[in-house]
């Protein structure tokens, strides 16, 4: 499933195709995704000018001139790209492939599931073969927030995030982690607690900071209820994987792409991700050598380091 910083990677490409652009048409080439389509959406866009492109956790979030908030869930296969049409938008540099918009229809597939047409010439089609993302429609940035409750705050202070997003502290981690008695890995991967974290960057997180992904959360927090410097380094940990993995527009992993088609660059960096057997690059400038290991976790593989990871 696409985290944080590849939905920001898609968001960061969207908002420069998008912005300031009226929706021509929209095309639904199916009733539902891993939820039906909000009713109307069609009538409801069409005609409507995207006045910004913003985030919360892993969901894209489309603000319209008159209100609206379009809020798109990549789920684990889903994916936006953009293809240029007729007119001046090849001055962007963000588009997957050339295509005239006249011809555009021709090149569907059987997974391109919602299409939408701007008034510069330009297509942007969602496909999802697993359909396991979703699209729906708020008619107001209130509506959104009382959907978005029960989401816990942001690792990163980003100009995309959409307005009146919480955001995360260190002091604020520990008093959500103080009274859990589950593995630290799986309290950061319940969205309730951090938005956006997945399986990939707590990996990286974790390994960086030094504590073990099987410690019990708790254990982090002070008696005071105060972070204790474990946590405090695996906060710093958290936000450093996820600003290298932002700059470098996300991870490879399944068939993540950006909205160009072209791929991340940041499994280039992963220290224990999906390294079953390799030797550890080891931490803070130690050499380690020992090799990494995989078990699994609550249905998920995590890959660590016994001898770095306390």
């Amino acid at each position: 499933m696409p985290e944080l910083p590849e939905v920001e990677t898609v968001r960061r490409g969207l908002e420069a195709a998008w912005e300031g652009r009226a929706i021509d048409s929209v095309e639904q080439r199916r009733h539902d995704l891993r939820f039906p389509f909000p009713p109307g959406l069609a009538e409801r866009l069409r005609g409507r000018t995207v006045r910004a492109v913003r985030r919360r956790a892993k969901q894209l979030l489309v603000l319209l001139d008159d209100g609206q908030v379009l809020r798109s869930h990549l789920g684990m296969s889903g994916r936006w790209t953009l293809h240029r049409g007729e007119g001046d938008g090849a001055t962007l540099g963000v588009y997957h492939r050339d295509v005239r918009a006249s011809d555009v229809s021709g090149g569907y597939g059987p997974h391109d599931h919602l299409v939408l047409s701007f008034d510069d010439g330009h297509v942007a089609v969602y496909t999802d073969h697993r359909r396991f993302g979703w699209v729906d429609l708020f008619d107001g940035i209130e509506d959104l927030h009382a959907a978005l409750r029960d989401v816990g705050p942001e690792p990163l202070a980003m100009p995309g995030l959409v307005e009146g997003a919480p955001m995360l502290t260190v002091e604020g981690l520990a008093s959500r982690l103080a009274q859990r008695r589950t593995p630290i890995k799986t309290a950061l991967l319940d969205q309730r607690i951090v938005a956006g974290l997945g399986n990939i960057y707590v990996c990286e997180a974790l390994h960086r900071s030094g504590v073990s992904p099987r410690r019990q959360a708790s254990t982090l927090v002070q008696q005071s209820g105060r972070p204790t410097e474990r946590l405090k380094r695996l906060f710093d940990a958290v936000v450093q994987v996820l600003e290298e993995a932002v700059a470098s527009g996300g991870s490879t992993l399944a068939d993540f792409r950006g909205v160009d088609g072209e791929l991340g660059y940041f499994p280039h960096h992963f220290r224990v991700y999906d390294r079953e057997g390799l030797p550890c690059p080891g931490r803070l400038g130690r050499p380690c050598g020992r090799p990494v290991t995989r078990f699994v976790q609550s249905g998920r593989s995590t890959f660590a380091c016994g001898a770095c990871q306390r």
